[in-house]
């Protein structure tokens, strides 16, 4: 089976890859190498430097599934430049979605989000609550997820809206809250926490690249489905955190009071069982750091790379 990755350089693609070719599935990657290409050749992997803005230069032949994970990660960098994120986020995944199907492609699965679903009162958010996007990020995610749906009826449309990503990967991302209080013990030997009781979904790296060949694997589960399972707060991080390394926790205020929780009851029916926790997360970055895999590197952080490096170097 031949599948076409796009964003297959980023952070998850890093983890997915691998693991569709140990697989012995043939995989296309379409990047655009920003953040940097850290996948080890395969002969059945194939990386091509291409924007999937460019939908005219994507080759779909013989491309039996797509799995879209190409987009502006997050709200602060999805801010920088809506124009662009809504090219890239939104536009691009439409054009994509009609070439898949003019090509026969049979499947398609997106991430998406959970952030789509905005700020929650409910203490768990399924996916039948009404999604209230805040960002161009948001709002893209959620624009997607409706074009995707109406090409249902033409290919197998599975989407996932994964809670924060935490664990390690090549292309590592230390912007996100338990990678970055991690690393900010390690390197610092004190974490800053704002606010603190805010409560967050998470789900290890390894555990939302399963939820992808789960769906690989069983086609019939089509729709939405979200994925967290773990749903904590950064306060509680930052203690697990330093169970691990030695170090301080300041806590200063907050203008972000968002509390949700995630509920993940309908892809744990589908038999789907996470395999790793926010503290195994935890103890492989330390691990990585130790053993010298792992550095704090500038490319590591989506929002800083974006606006010296990224933005200068492709303006739009």
């Amino acid at each position: 089976m031949k599948f076409l990755v796009t964003g297959g350089c980023g952070y998850k693609g890093h983890v997915l890859v691998p693991k569709l070719l140990g697989r012995g599935y043939e995989v296309v990657v379409l990047d655009t190498g920003w953040f940097g290409n850290f996948l080890n050749s395969h002969p059945k992997l194939n990386v091509i430097r291409g924007d999937v803005r460019d939908i005219d230069a994507i080759n779909l032949d013989g491309v039996e599934g797509i799995i879209h994970l190409s987009s502006v990660a997050n709200d602060p960098c999805g801010d920088l430049d809506p124009k662009l994120t809504w090219e890239i986020s939104a536009l691009a995944t439409m054009q994509l979605a009609d070439k898949a199907r003019r090509h026969g492609t049979r499947r398609f699965i997106y991430a998406s989000s959970g952030s789509v679903y905005g700020v929650k009162e409910e203490l768990q958010v399924t996916e039948d609550l009404a999604l209230k996007p805040i960002s161009a990020y948001n709002e893209t995610k959620m624009v997607s997820e409706r074009v995707l749906m109406s090409y249902s009826d033409d290919m197998t449309v599975q989407i996932v809206r994964p809670a924060t990503v935490c664990g390690y990967s090549p292309r590592m991302r230390l912007d996100v809250s338990v990678n970055m209080l991690t690393m900010q013990a390690l390197t610092k030997g004190r974490i800053t926490v704002f606010g603190g009781a805010q409560v967050r979904p998470n789900i290890h790296i390894d555990d939302i690249t399963d939820v992808y060949l789960h769906l690989i694997d069983h086609p019939a589960l089509t729709g939405i489905y979200n994925a967290g399972f773990e749903n904590i707060s950064i306060l509680d991080i930052a203690n697990l955190v330093i169970r691990h390394v030695p170090g301080e926790i300041v806590v200063t205020e907050s203008n972000d009071p968002r509390s949700y929780r995630v509920n993940s009851d309908r892809l744990l029916a589908t038999g789907y069982k996470p395999k790793k926790r926010v503290e195994d997360a935890i103890k492989e970055i330390i691990q990585k750091f130790h053993s010298g895999e792992l550095k704090d590197e500038p490319h590591f952080h989506n929002l800083h790379w974006m606006q010296k490096s990224v933005l200068v170097k492709h303006p739009v």
